[in-house]
């Protein structure tokens, strides 16, 4: 039933969406979250903006690989404001930009991963992402969700807000210390995008 209710999800916002925009566009601007000051979530040396920025290169890797034109917001540990990293999205047309962070709450029980968006062509764009992401991870699953988040919100692409688990869940925060899970999520990511690409 999960299954047939997760195709249902694709086909419903993919059928909302500009299926033109799908078919065209050759790169993906990737967008590592936090840097510098900004730690982001933080769990003794477990810091959000270094587990990001290792699943933003990885990810760019897989991409390349598959033959996308890829922009970085950051390439080391250093900060980028939000505007910044709008502004480098904007730059481009015929692509999408991908924001690439990992969850925290006060609720140390909660886990799992989730993708935002903010328009109908990134509602496309999050659903085939989530769903790659719960088939490669074998996680829990808190679904393709809509956000104001300022980067997605502002930037004229379709856009996804990846969160690849939570630092502040021991089970999570296991697995995302691994290279393996990390490369895990990248990959799922990557093929998400292909899927949505097809999906027009």
């Amino acid at each position: 039933m999960k299954i047939i209710l997760r195709i249902l999800a694709v086909t419903a916002a993919c059928a909302l969406g500009s299926g033109a925009w799908a078919a065209n566009f050759r790169t993906v601007v990737i967008d590592a979250g936090h840097g510098g000051h900004d730690n982001g979530g933080q769990w003794g040396k477990v810091y959000e903006k270094h587990l990001a920025l290792d699943t933003a290169v990885r990810l760019e890797n897989n991409l390349k690989r598959m033959g996308f034109q890829t922009v970085m917001t950051r390439r080391s540990d250093y900060f980028v404001s939000l505007p910044q990293r709008v502004a480098i999205g904007n730059r481009y047309k015929n692509a999408i930009f991908v924001s690439i962070h990992y969850n925290y709450t006060w609720k140390e029980h909660v886990s799992g991963l989730e993708t935002f968006y903010y328009n109908r062509e990134g509602q496309c764009l999050a659903q085939h992402v989530q769903n790659s992401l719960v088939r490669r991870t074998r996680t829990v699953d808190r679904n393709a969700k809509f956000a104001r988040y300022y980067v997605i919100r502002n930037c004229n692409l379709p856009g996804i807000l990846v969160e690849g688990g939570f630092v502040s869940n021991v089970e999570d925060r296991e697995r995302m210390k691994t290279g393996n899970y990390r490369e895990a999520i990248a990959r799922a990511i990557a093929e998400g995008i292909l899927r949505y690409r097809r999906s027009s």
